[in-house]
């Protein structure tokens, strides 16, 4: 998967049959829904792919708990569904994780083994494995950091867990290995419409700033929390359809966690859930929900959210974590669907949405990363109906994702074998681009080559998960990284020290003991 020709035949095509804007998980699961039924697919994104909400999630692949609580039995058997298929279509990126649910009253205990029984039903032939209480040995046996005091026991469950950026690049390569045409850095910057309906869309390359159209029969607004902007320009008297509520997650190192299992609290002081869940060797604990007036590419952590989620690390974990433990901290925006007199966000649809205006720009919003390929089946489905084409059958159920492997050592899944012959061929590509990180020289050509990697940000954000894993190390490895890719790219010295400047800048908004990444 390469920019050059894929932006080549974005313009040389004379009408594409869908054209989705938006590559996080609601528009990539729509591209390879798409292809997969014989479409003819382009999407164009404007920063990265998963540059938003798809790379900021708590990184589970679950039912949701709480909206069994809630009775939303639909949504919850969706998810349930859908997450053993994506465990089942992408084994290199997700996974089986045993989460627990410390108890301090025996009704607790009672009563979330109940609940949980329940989810294990609505999960069916693709259950991850039964649910079942524990005493308190077998609970602190678990989490031997969990806080003892009044621990009376705990329920074990299983729900999945995965890399949201990663699979975000393999779906990219699924599509494009089923025909369609994915560019990255490409924005929508208006409409073309025939008669009052849109029948292609105004392109800007951001890299070049090269302008040109690109004309399809059926247009999807899949840009998540910015999906009204879109709508305005389609119809400028557009009712706003989403709010954004704000999560976000610290990282600690591994040891404030040292077992297998995750820790879930089922209802802190904002009515969410908090999970903290080993990943990668560190340890992610989140989240919150916090109304924001504005979407914004690049949110930062509130100090009152920092301080609420510090707080419940030192409450459920025997060793108190410091601000100075704190690896990185990183926030993310849910679009949620707006509801008539609902004033918490806590409250707000997390279904998905879809749209379809007098234009004909449909719009699809909501949902999860879980539901990501149900999404797409579902405004794919709409967009038949939209433009009259006979149904497609979905083949995506049991779709392998790029990378598949039944038994996969890493990330890359299938890739792997040709990066380690990469790096054969090239020897000091083997080396570390940082001691703080596991990912070689050799994976940061690839990025550039094979996945499509244009920035120091593709690379440290998304590709490997440095920014998140250790904010300070990876603005260390800034500079190896732009060094690579302005080989590999054709970049001269200035577009290197420009690169590390844009990348140290942005990082610094995720170290969490930087006064100055707050403003």
């Amino acid at each position: 998967m390469q920019r050059a020709p894929m932006l080549d035949q974005l313009r040389a095509t004379d009408a594409f049959d869908v054209l989705i804007i938006g590559g996080g998980a609601t528009g990539l699961g729509a591209a390879v829904e798409a292809a997969t039924r014989g479409y003819r697919v382009a999407l164009i994104e404007r920063s990265d792919f998963a540059k938003g909400t798809s790379s900021r999630s708590t990184k589970l692949v679950h039912g949701g708990v709480r909206y069994l609580k809630q009775g939303n039995i639909s949504l919850v058997r969706d998810a349930l569904r859908e997450r053993g298929r994506l465990l089942r279509n992408a084994p290199h990126l997700a996974r089986n994780q045993a989460f627990v649910i410390p108890s301090y009253t025996r009704w607790n205990r009672f009563f979330y083994g109940t609940g949980l029984t329940a989810y294990d039903c609505l999960a069916g032939e693709l259950n991850l494995g039964a649910s079942r209480r524990v005493d308190r040995a077998e609970a602190l046996r678990l989490l031997p950091t969990v806080e003892p005091a009044g621990l009376v026991g705990g329920v074990v469950y299983h729900d999945g867990q995965f890399d949201d950026a990663r699979l975000a690049i393999n779906l990219a390569q699924t599509a494009a290995d089923q025909g369609a045409v994915l560019v990255n850095y490409c924005a929508c910057t208006g409409f073309i419409k025939e008669s009052g309906r849109i029948t292609g869309v105004e392109v800007c390359d951001e890299e070049t700033g090269a302008e040109f159209t690109v004309n399809a029969r059926i247009i999807i607004n899949a840009t998540g929390v910015f999906v009204d902007e879109l709508r305005k320009l389609d119809e400028a008297a557009a009712v706003p359809l989403v709010t954004a509520s704000q999560g976000i997650h610290v990282v600690l190192p591994r040891r404030f966690l040292p077992g297998e299992a995750a820790l879930m609290v089922p209802k802190t002081a904002d009515g969410r859930v908090l999970f903290a869940v080993p990943w990668h060797d560190c340890v992610i604990v989140g989240t919150t929900d916090t109304p924001v007036p504005h979407a914004s590419i690049e949110p930062r952590a509130l100090d009152e959210e920092r301080a609420f989620v510090m707080e419940h690390a030192r409450k459920y974990l025997t060793t108190d974590p410091s601000d100075a433990d704190v690896l990185s901290v990183y926030a993310g925006l849910r679009p949620l669907v707006k509801m008539a007199g609902t004033g918490r966000t806590a409250s707000l649809s997390r279904d998905h949405t879809i749209v379809n205006s007098a234009g004909g720009l449909l719009t699809i919003t909501g949902g999860k990363w879980t539901t990501y390929r149900k999404m797409g089946e579902d405004v794919i489905n709409h967009a038949e109906v939209s433009a009259g084409w006979p149904r497609r059958e979905s083949h995506t159920a049991d779709l392998k994702v790029h990378g598949w492997m039944e038994s996969a050592s890493d990330v890359y899944g299938s890739d792997a074998a040709a990066i380690h012959e990469l790096a054969g061929a090239e020897t000091e590509l083997s080396e570390r681009v940082h001691p703080a990180f596991s990912f070689r020289k050799v994976e940061v050509v690839w990025h550039a080559r094979r996945e499509m990697a244009r920035t120091v940000e593709d690379v440290l954000a998304r590709r490997t998960r440095a920014l998140l894993l250790n904010a300070c190390a990876s603005i260390e490895a800034a500079p190896v990284v732009a060094g690579l890719l302005a080989r590999e790219l054709g970049r001269d010295a200035a577009w290197e020290r420009a690169q590390v400047s844009a990348y140290t800048g942005l990082a610094r908004g995720y170290v969490f003991t930087d006064p100055a990444s707050r403003g």
